[in-house]
């Protein structure tokens, strides 16, 4: 019957909690910021803005076509979208290359885009701007310790797109099926479609392991422009796209407070990167404040390959510093503030009133955790939790049930 109750007292809750949330711009950045609103529902707008590199450095003759990046054992690591078949580990200062990496026994269609996860480097044969008609694009999996020791081990993950239907040849740059974008998370690899025709991106998702699937159609987003590169934070619900207009001005469309994978359901702010007629390639990022660039040489206007570095604090520091503080919405001025440490999942209380007792639920409605906090030790440790979602009760917080994710 305990459990039962319990179940019942949450359900209670969170219905009336749920009727003090206000849908809104949660983000103080926008134009149109509700200070009012509890929870982001994708409607910010923001002003036309763009961001110059702090610095930036060419790249070496044989990085032409650099066309990819990621950040790794405090190297960059990039690539060739033609029949180059090495990975080139640069030095993250000032583009330098540090040593080479030949995937031997890979072959080099149309390299794209790299990405990664803790145990794997992904590198997307995905280029299909000839024609539109490739049926071999795949992404080659290399583990990462393999690649190391110069002997990589490296295995592929086939797909088709699930909407693909004509195969019929478009010629060059006249295909919505191309692709150069792609981030990795836990459990799925997502890719960002370059859109010569609509200048939009579709979203995709297939498994990340060896085998052959079908690339399933997410959403579709109006990025107005041609994407050609992604990088994800998962833990900060970061993505960061780049790529350039029909003039060759290139951008990044930030997508952040995203709910789960759904990237385009939080904040998207399009910010103009001061460098045109630079076709931008390559992004990365390990703390959504400084970014790496890479662009290819342009032969229109001679424009040479360069490494670039950006500080977007500007733009994403206000929203990651309230991330690492753990910011809530306190529902009157006497209500208590949760903080919720990002790395360690501790929880530490803000409150007017002490001492502060409080029960963690799970979501059968079972009591897992009790105890009081006093205002000099006002923290309650998740360590001895299971992943998974909770529920805390305080009777600072008249009697409202508060979701917590253990991590």
């Amino acid at each position: 019957m305990r459990v039962f109750s319990f179940t019942v007292l949450i359900l209670v809750l969170l219905v009336h909690d749920a009727q003090a949330f206000i849908s809104g711009c949660t983000d103080p950045l926008a134009t149109n910021y509700n200070a009012a609103a509890t929870v982001n529902d994708g409607s910010c707008l923001y002003s036309n803005s763009s961001v110059s590199p702090s610095s930036s450095y060419n790249l070496a003759a044989s990085l032409s076509e650099t066309s990819g990046l990621i950040k790794w054992n405090s190297e960059l690591w990039t690539h060739n979208d033609n029949s180059d078949i090495n990975l080139y580990a640069l030095d993250s200062s000032n583009g330098s290359i540090l040593q080479t990496y030949p995937l031997t026994g890979s072959v080099n269609n149309d390299w794209e885009e790299i990405s990664q996860d803790s145990s794997y480097v992904y590198v997307g044969d995905f280029g299909n701007n000839v024609n539109g008609n490739r049926t071999d694009l795949k992404i080659l999996r290399i583990e990462k310790n393999s690649l190391l020791a110069q002997s990589p081990v490296v295995d592929t993950i086939s797909y088709a797109y699930s909407d693909q239907i004509d195969f019929t040849a478009t010629g060059s740059n006249n295909t919505d099926f191309d692709c150069e974008a792609m981030i990795v998370s836990d459990d799925s690899i997502y890719l960002f479609t370059k859109q010569w025709v609509s200048n939009k991106t579709s979203l995709y998702a297939l498994p990340k392991v060896p085998g052959n699937f079908i690339a399933e159609l997410m959403t579709t987003f109006d990025v107005q422009g041609l994407v050609t590169g992604a990088v994800l934070l998962q833990q900060q619900r970061i993505v960061a796209l780049c790529g350039y207009s029909n003039l060759l001005q290139p951008f990044t469309e930030l997508l952040y407070d995203f709910t789960g994978t759904v990237f385009f359901s939080g904040n998207k702010r399009k910010v103009s990167i001061s460098l045109p007629f630079h076709q931008v390639e390559g992004i990365a990022t390990t703390d959504g404040l400084t970014f790496y660039m890479t662009n290819e040489y342009f032969s229109i206007v001679a424009t040479p390959q360069k490494f670039h570095i950006f500080d977007f604090t500007a733009y994403l520091g206000n929203y990651i510093n309230s991330l690492t503080l753990g910011i809530q919405h306190p529902a009157d001025e006497n209500d208590l503030v949760l903080f919720q440490d990002p790395v360690t999942d501790a929880l530490t209380i803000k409150s007017k009133i002490f001492p502060v007792n409080y029960c963690l639920l799970n979501p059968p409605g079972q009591i897992v955790k009790r105890g009081e906090v006093g205002a000099t030790n006002a923290l309650i440790s998740l360590g001895d939790l299971s992943p998974g979602i909770y529920f805390l009760l305080t009777g600072n917080r008249n009697n409202q049930a508060i979701k917590i994710i253990k991590k």
